[in-house]
């Protein structure tokens, strides 16, 4: 473990002018790699997610996948259907956790994936960290996390507030999934800084990002070489994943077609460098004005 890797000391901030509440040192998650997935909104996010814990059952890996969003679809390809979000669950036992059985909140997709939906408050109310933070203490309590090797957190659009950052207080790294256009580009540029921020107190760094449906990478590799960042997959725009989303599958349920073992390869292949390691990156976010004169157009 390098030294950037080290967990640091919680110095009473979380980022310039943050209000946030730290962690509770008890809701720590331990003995699972985990990966936090960030990236515009609509950018595919899920289903990346799902099928990058499709390819880590294929590699062997106990997973569990925990969405953070209201819409509450992250895992809907791994077990068919959309799941009961932990948070409704919760209110049909006035928030008595003890009355819960694991099958209550948890369901096991496509190769033994276990899934979550953590949920999140209704638009405009709540806290989308105080929703993250009920469904890791939900786990916890009833031993969900002791045999499980890899924890990917699902988490919904741009960085814009501090609950939704809330899985960074538990991830290991941070994957960015953009496009090959400016809007996506600026939200990744904006969610790096976030990353940045909680790396201040926490164990979280960012992995690199995975160009998601893009014929091309090269607005993508610019950016990357500009701030220190690194690209670690590319996924091109096919039609078998906006099939496989109609589906209710994750390709690694798809027919062989030529295609879609490309994607699967590519999909195991971040999986495997995710798994094994990757460098904790510290990338310089760009300004905004920086980042229209790097992208935009006249």
């Amino acid at each position: 473990m390098s030294p950037r890797d080290e967990i640091p000391l919680l110095n009473g901030q979380d980022g310039d002018g943050s209000v946030q509440v730290h962690q509770d040192p008890e809701a720590k998650i331990e003995g699972a790699k985990v990966f936090s997935v960030y990236g515009k909104g609509g950018i595919g996010k899920s289903t990346t997610s799902s099928n990058l814990s499709a390819a880590f059952a294929a590699m062997g890996k106990r997973v569990l996948q925990i969405g953070c969003d209201p819409k509450h679809d992250s895992t809907f390809t791994l077990t068919g259907r959309l799941q009961p979000t932990v948070i409704d669950i919760l209110k049909e036992v006035d928030f008595h956790p003890e009355e819960l059985r694991p099958e209550d909140f948890v369901a096991v997709g496509w190769g033994g994936v276990k899934c979550v939906e953590a949920g999140g408050p209704p638009a405009g109310t709540g806290c989308g960290g105080y929703v993250v933070g009920q469904t890791v203490k939900l786990l916890k309590q009833h031993h969900m996390l002791e045999d499980t090797d890899v924890v990917i957190f699902d988490v919904l659009g741009d960085v814009v507030c501090g609950g939704f950052a809330a899985p960074l207080q538990h991830a290991d790294r941070a994957l960015i999934i953009t496009a090959n256009d400016f809007d996506s580009i600026y939200a990744m540029n904006r969610i790096i800084a976030a990353v940045q921020a909680k790396s201040v107190n926490y164990k979280v760094r960012l992995a690199g990002c995975v160009a998601n449906r893009s014929k091309d990478t090269n607005e993508v590799d610019r950016y990357c070489e500009k701030v220190g960042f690194n690209r670690i997959a590319h996924m091109p725009d096919i039609d078998a994943i906006r099939r496989s989303r109609l589906k209710k599958k994750t390709l690694f349920e798809m027919d062989d077609e030529e295609d879609i073992v490309q994607c699967r390869a590519e999909y195991v292949r971040l999986a495997e460098t995710l798994w094994n390691g990757t460098d904790p990156l510290a990338p310089a976010a760009m300004e905004d004005r920086d980042i229209f004169e790097l992208l935009g157009f006249d």
